[in-house]
């Protein structure tokens, strides 16, 4: 029987579907679906489907106890980019600005040293560790919890067209299909399948992002957690998973240790006197310019055309007022 046959009765009835049902409505179904008619149609909106017994098929993804039928697949990508290590990176939609520079800074390390960066094309942390793999110039791979013809977030879809240059969207639900709530912890087994480790930027106790580590854990992969602030909401799952046996990430090394994945270090951008003094001030702790100013003895004019030369080669970062180191510290 047809993987896609399974995928396009899904998207007609509006359910999920891994298996064969055993109803009348899916035998008629069956014996008028024409499955030349949908690949084309797939094929003239630069669409493609790689189903459960295709050799494209992705071999992480076939672990899992319900394994979707195929995957809708959409960029330019190859399907072999399946069979090179993966990492996800998830968290929390409304993240704060740390963590917003930290999945960005993960992503792009990750993606540097060869990995396939693997998230969900939400706001927040999902979204800055895609941003993050595309700085590198490294391939992403996002996961829809709708329709694969979807730019859902819609404020992604320039985001998404990104990836596509570069990677893949992909999504088990068929072109037309509408995200719903139920969707979303289904798309998140298949982030953690696609991944052989996964990363947890930030999370309140409830948080979707956690639904995936749980999948990644029955899975038998690595789960890393960013420690935070124990007195902050944003970092109640993560802290609860270092408790429960997560490893604590400290650095985009710790996961390609554990992947077995040798780092190309970058080299260090040459430093003037004056930004390297207020990079050794960040490498402290993060600040505004004013903070800044007291700490280095340098006048403000200094101090934001060092931070001006530290942002152009990519050595800090900025939100909300306050500039962070972007590069791990060793």
């Amino acid at each position: 029987m047809s993987d896609l046959v399974l995928a396009a009765f899904a998207a007609e009835t509006g359910g999920h579907v891994v298996e064969e049902p055993r109803e009348r409505r899916f035998e008629r179904f069956r014996r008028e679906f024409d499955e030349a008619a949908f690949r084309s149609t797939l094929a003239a909106r630069r669409l493609r489907f790689v189903g459960r017994s295709e050799a494209g098929y992705p071999s992480l993804l076939r672990e899992l106890h319900d394994p979707p039928p195929g995957l809708f697949l959409r960029g330019l990508g190859a399907a072999e980019l399946f069979g090179q290590p993966g990492v996800a990176i998830v968290g929390a939609r409304a993240c704060s600005s740390y963590g917003s520079q930290v999945a960005r800074l993960l992503g792009r390390e990750l993606a540097a040293a060869g990995l396939v960066v693997v998230s969900g094309l939400a706001r927040g942390i999902d979204g800055e560790a895609h941003r993050g793999a595309l700085e590198a110039g490294g391939p992403t791979v996002a996961v829809l919890g709708c329709g694969v013809d979807r730019d859902y977030p819609a404020a992604h879809a320039q985001l998404a067209a990104r990836i596509g240059e570069q990677g893949l969207v992909v999504s088990e639900y068929a072109p037309g299909v509408e995200p719903a709530p139920w969707r979303f912890p289904a798309r998140n087994r298949i982030i953690a399948g696609l991944a052989a480790a996964t990363v947890v930027v930030e999370a309140r106790e409830r948080s979707g992002a956690l639904i995936t580590a749980d999948f990644a854990l029955e899975g038998g992969r690595e789960v890393f957690a960013v420690p935070g602030e124990i007195t902050s909401a944003l970092s109640a799952g993560t802290n609860a998973l270092v408790r429960l046996g997560a490893t604590p990430l400290t650095s985009p090394e710790d996961v390609l240790e554990a992947l077995g994945v040798v780092a190309v270090s970058a080299p260090e951008p040459e430093l003037g006197e004056t930004p390297a003094r207020v990079l050794e001030a960040l490498a402290r702790e993060p600040s505004g310019i004013d903070g800044l100013i007291r700490e280095t003895g340098l006048d403000a004019a200094a101090v934001a055309t060092a931070l001006a030369e530290l942002e152009l080669v990519g050595a800090v970062a900025e939100a909300d007022g306050l500039y962070r180191g972007a590069r791990p510290q060793g």
